[in-house]
């Protein structure tokens, strides 16, 4: 216990827990919707693309999540416009972004001079070494995106359930595809530090199966996805610190039981209020 609570008087810690916090705000927001919409796969893809951004950051010595922003909101709008207006299936347009971005990202390294930076914070996660710089820009991102689902909340409404109904009223649907997925895109890039390029989706859509279990509302699916990326998140970097082992890791590892546990137990309560009738 006097071990856990000395935790806490080191910054680094103390940055991690923040970031742990503002990471199952911005995710659990942005994951109930690409949930709803079914569009797991298409954030599968942005993630993935980022990549490309970060491997061009390091070529032109420029900080890597503002490349990987770049190349994360140039991908969805890509995946958008090339799904819509191009004609082509929205699967292969996600794969032709995904596989770009990853190759961009290789060749950029490999053409990088001199010592060939570690990426395995970026492609992995370590919530341990986010800096006060990132806490902020996390900060900045979950204050407007709840701002934006607090002011158009029906509209998302709307669009998450029936695109063609959102229509018929007159709402900008276009506009809003395009604004959504760049706030997923960027929610995406500044919490790669907490889990990493590989893991990222899975904060995205655990937190949404686990509330799934319990209601169908958007609204409480938003706050009790929150709750559950926050204490997965929190548990997993408790986790990986005692026993040593990636915290990326740890934190989806933490996620998946709790889902496993929860469905376990609703599984079992349903069975004993069957066999009681």
């Amino acid at each position: 216990m006097n071990g856990l609570i000395e935790l806490f008087q080191y910054n680094f810690f103390l940055n991690a827990v923040a970031a742990a916090l503002l990471a199952g705000i911005s995710c659990g927001i942005a994951g109930t919707y690409i949930v709803s919409r079914r569009k797991v796969f298409i954030s599968g893809g942005i993630t993935h693309a980022s990549f490309g951004g970060i491997g061009l950051a390091y070529f032109l010595g420029l900080p890597p999540l503002l490349g990987a922003a770049f190349f994360a909101v140039f991908a969805a709008f890509g995946i958008q416009f090339l799904s819509h207006k191009a004609e082509i299936r929205e699967d292969s347009s996600i794969a032709i972004w995904w596989s770009l971005g990853m190759a961009l990202g290789i060749i950029f390294i490999y053409m990088t001079p001199g010592y060939v930076p570690n990426l395995m914070s970026y492609l992995f996660g370590s919530i341990l070494t986010v800096s006060a710089p990132e806490l902020w820009l996390m900060l900045a991102l979950t204050i407007v995106l709840a701002g934006f689902f607090i002011l158009f909340f029906r509209p998302i409404l709307y669009i998450s359930f029936d695109e063609n109904f959102a229509r018929t009223t007159g709402i900008p649907v276009n506009l809003f595809n395009y604004l959504l997925l760049a706030l997923v895109a960027l929610t995406i890039v500044l919490n790669i530090r907490v889990v990493g390029i590989i893991l990222i989706l899975s904060l995205l859509t655990i937190p949404q199966a686990t509330a799934n279990l319990f209601t169908r509302s958007f609204k409480k699916m938003i706050f009790m996805s929150t709750a559950i990326a926050f204490l997965g998140a929190f548990s997993g970097l408790m986790f990986s610190y005692f026993a040593d082992i990636p915290s990326g890791a740890a934190i989806i590892f933490t996620l998946v039981i709790v889902f496993g546990i929860v469905k376990l137990l609703k599984t079992f309560c349903k069975w004993q209020k069957t066999r009681k009738n």
